[in-house]
């Protein structure tokens, strides 16, 4: 079932799986304001009865980046080009921004699970797309690379934080300020990747993924996700008293109490 075909964004559902198309392979999925919206919109429409979205790019590359009329004085028909943006207001300059970073944000949802299918270049946006899903499958002719400074900009679309937290500040740091390319075996390696695959059984592993993430019961995925994602913010025994109320959360609905 198709509820979204707009701006090179297509968002699907089978049953509890839904994805999210990057579907303008003739730019190489190349990323805008409009389909920012687009995919946020996405996010909206995914249905409460879904519990994994996949993310792909249709044909040879995931997503090459911000497209490039980004960069040119005219910029995109309807959108304040980056010169208006930095002419303006600073308030409306920090909210333009934080409007499209909204369509980097809702796949961490605690009540769903994304995975993002990356093949070929996944630059810059790009890249910051695929680490904001929560795990990546990724082909064995995957390029990553974040190319903002190179371009005296900084990643801003909410991927510092992933990247970070995935291979550590001094890699991290290295890898944006050089924009060189990460490629499959170092993206397994560093845990970008969780795992890399053949080109064309990048379809056939996400979906074996997929399958295995709906097996255990929906309730208890949710809480672990929740556990881990807030274990990075709590010492120790904070963590032990979150791992204490999860589980006695979910032993009283296993019991049939529910709170």
């Amino acid at each position: 079932m198709t509820l979204l075909d707009q701006d090179g964004v297509r968002l699907t559902v089978d049953d509890a799986v839904a994805t999210v198309t990057l579907a303008n392979p003739d730019k190489r999925n190349a990323q805008s304001p409009a389909m920012w919206r687009a995919v946020t919109e996405a996010g909206r429409l995914v249905p409460g009865s879904v519990r994994v979205v996949v993310l792909r790019g249709e044909g040879p590359s995931f997503s090459a980046g911000l497209d490039r009329r980004a960069f040119t004085p005219e910029g995109f028909d309807g959108e304040p080009t980056f010169l208006d943006m930095a002419r303006g207001p600073a308030e409306e300059l920090d909210a333009t921004i934080a409007g499209y970073q909204e369509a980097f944000t809702w796949w961490r949802r605690t009540d769903l699970i994304s995975v993002a299918a990356v093949q070929g270049h996944a630059i810059g946006a790009g890249f910051q797309l695929a680490l904001a899903c929560d795990l990546r499958v990724c082909a064995d002719d995957v390029q990553f690379a974040m190319r903002e400074t190179s371009l005296g900009l900084v990643p801003d679309l909410t991927g510092t934080h992933p990247l970070v937290h995935l291979v550590g500040y001094a890699r991290a740091l290295e890898i944006c300020a050089t924009g060189r390319f990460v490629h499959a075996a170092e993206a397994e390696r560093t845990g970008i990747a969780n795992l890399v695959v053949p080109r064309a059984e990048l379809e056939a592993a996400t979906a074996d993924l997929a399958a295995a993430l709906l097996a255990a019961p929906r309730d208890a995925v949710i809480e672990t996700k929740a556990l881990l994602r807030g274990a990075v913010a709590r010492d120790y025994e904070e963590q032990r008293a979150a791992e204490r109320a999860g589980q006695a959360r979910r032993l009283r609905d296993l019991a049939g109490l529910g709170e």
